[in-house]
């Protein structure tokens, strides 16, 4: 999985920076390493499209602030937390998936707003 995190992550150049986390550390110790902002990849969040995705992230683009986005550890996130959540799925992935799920969608973001035809509809 860390293959295919590296390729997309070549694709997208300069555009991301990945940070990993050490997986042993408990939910609490983890968001004390977020920002306060950080957007949360949670099952419990907002559906998007890949469209409405890319919407997203070309607002992120254009914010004169860095948006951060984080894949929860193994054992998910504390619920009530005030960060904004996206969801990926209704399906549960390993959080190493849902990682590289993470990544490629950035990747089709990008593509998106290129007009490239990566994305089909």
């Amino acid at each position: 999985m860390s293959e295919l995190i590296d390729d997309y992550s070549k694709r997208l150049g300069n555009k991301l920076k990945i940070e990993y986390h050490n997986s042993k550390l408990t939910p609490t110790e983890y968001l004390k390493k977020l920002s306060e902002n950080t957007i949360l990849l949670d099952e419990g969040g907002d559906f998007l499209t890949s469209r409405n995705f890319a919407t997203k992230f070309k607002a992120w683009q254009l914010s004169s602030d860095d948006v951060n986005l984080a894949v929860g550890p193994a054992s998910g996130f504390p619920k009530r937390l005030p960060n904004q959540k996206i969801s990926l799925s209704k399906l549960t992935f390993p959080h190493e998936l849902a990682s590289v799920i993470l990544v490629e969608q950035l990747y089709r973001a990008s593509e998106i707003l290129k007009g490239s035809s990566y994305h089909k509809d």
